[in-house]
């Protein structure tokens, strides 16, 4: 599984637990978060995150 992190805070998104705050199952790839996807943290959009 990978994981993104956000440029702004830092946040990881991790494709093996997903992210239920913003309604993204377990297991969900980074191309199938949908592209309104806001990190938890500091909102900050999909194309602010870079791959780990």
């Amino acid at each position: 599984m990978a994981q993104y992190k956000c440029s702004v805070c830092g946040y990881i998104y991790d494709t093996e637990t997903g992210e239920e705050r913003r309604n993204v199952p377990a297991g969900t790839a980074w191309e199938d978060v949908p592209e309104d996807f806001k990190c938890p943290l500091c909102g900050a959009v999909k194309k602010m995150f870079r791959k780990q």
